[in-house]
């Protein structure tokens, strides 16, 4: 009775209007003003995206989706307390094989009718055959990296793994330097390299936190020279910096180099994606203010803009953005909003370490909209395309993902 007693819980927490929104994007009747009403229910928590997502699954029962708003969950409550909880909840923990899934699961007992639940089966026979079959060995990534000192010696950084040097600490899932400075004569550098398939936090000497995502590379200065610029580059990648303020620092602004491109920030935090093989860099702004030059262009961001530098003509604009989503991947989550599946899948691939190859072209122009968690296997999430109909299927063979 527990699971079903959690999912009464939550769907307490959805209030009649944002109820219907819900339902109303199930089935893809909202406005646009209706959309982002939804896209802010869905960042208030894990679990309105968790159960965002277990509804999604049923989309393909389009009986399902028709009598979402002819429920009554006082009603259905009554009866399912009634009915064969045991046998139905075990269903649905072998579907929803992750336990962040179960809270959500448990709510569809509320939300769709009793009868769909107990006589149309045909959904979670369908999911649980198709994960039998289709479970790989793909997990999701971890807290890992490679560390490079300034003897250009290398140290494996992994979760669980504890590492100590006279001037940082490890616990295998981020590096701490020690607080201090430098003169200029000796200036060292570190190289900290995060894979596919892995993440990684570093906080500097000066105080400056970064984040750093899957397949990046960063160098940085071992110690800043007091009152002097702190200069680091991000060689490739992503990366999420919240940084230690100039005023604490006598003055030394705080420069990020890429390639052309040079942000210069005075206490702040703020978004970088470069990847290699691709031909945007983007610069987003959460909080303070960044300038971003490249070449004789400089332009000033405020609070949720964004620079794109187009490498291949060298141009440089600005737009506005919804920072939430830009910098989700930080908080553990993807957000896809209505992305295109040949980008999601480049996101995907770093993140799990596998390649992807799409045997019908067509599906790379079919857009997604979700926002799932990090942590979920990528069995759990294609299953979730599947079901959305954004894909028809597909087979797993090693490390590498068709879609079909």
């Amino acid at each position: 009775m527990g699971l079903v007693y959690k999912g009464y819980n939550l769907l307490n927490n959805v209030n009649v209007k944002k109820k219907k929104i819900l339902l109303k994007k199930i089935a893809s009747h909202l406005s646009e003003k209706e959309e982002v009403l939804f896209q802010e229910w869905l960042l208030e928590s894990e679990a309105n995206r968790e159960l965002y997502e277990s509804l999604l699954l049923l989309k393909k029962e389009e009986s399902a989706v028709k009598k979402f708003s002819e429920i009554n969950a006082d009603t259905a409550w009554k009866k399912v307390l009634t009915k064969k909880q045991e046998k139905e909840e075990k269903s649905i923990l072998f579907l929803f094989r992750n336990t962040k899934f179960v809270a959500a699961a448990a709510s569809i007992l509320i939300l769709i009718s009793v009868t769909l639940m107990y006589r149309n089966t045909s959904v979670f026979k369908k999911a649980t055959t198709s994960q039998t079959v289709k479970e790989s060995k793909i997990k999701a990534g971890t807290d890992k990296a490679i560390l490079t000192l300034g003897d250009g010696s290398s140290v494996k950084l992994n979760k669980g793994q504890a590492y100590t040097a006279a001037n940082l600490k490890s616990n295998g899932e981020e590096i701490v330097y020690v607080a201090s400075v430098k003169d200029s004569t000796s200036i060292e550098y570190n190289y900290l390299t995060v894979p596919r398939g892995g993440q990684f936090f570093v906080k500097l000497s000066d105080g400056t936190q970064v984040w750093l995502n899957s397949e990046t590379k960063l160098k940085y200065p071992v110690a800043f020279v007091e009152g002097v610029t702190r200069k680091i580059e991000l060689i490739y990648g992503e990366a999420y910096f919240d940084v230690s303020p100039s005023t604490e620092h006598k003055g030394a602004a705080f420069k990020v180099y890429h390639k052309e491109q040079q942000v210069k920030v005075i206490g702040t935090q703020f978004n970088i994606k470069a990847y290699k093989n691709e031909s945007n860099i983007y610069t987003t702004l959460v909080e303070g203010k960044v300038s971003v030059s490249v070449n004789s262009m400089n332009m000033v961001l405020v609070p949720n803009q964004q620079s794109k530098l187009n490498l291949d003509n060298n141009s440089l604009t600005v737009s506005e953005v919804d920072v939430r989503k830009e910098i989700a991947w930080k908080d553990g989550v993807f957000n896809f909003d209505r992305k295109v599946l040949k980008d999601i899948m480049v996101v995907l691939s770093r993140w799990y370490d596998v390649d992807v190859i799409f045997e019908n072209k067509e599906l790379e122009s079919q857009k997604f909209v979700g926002l799932i968690n990090k942590n979920y296997s990528i069995d759990d999430i294609l299953q979730l395309m599947e079901y959305a109909s954004v894909i028809n299927s597909y087979t797993i063979n090693d490390r590498t993902i068709i879609l079909k």
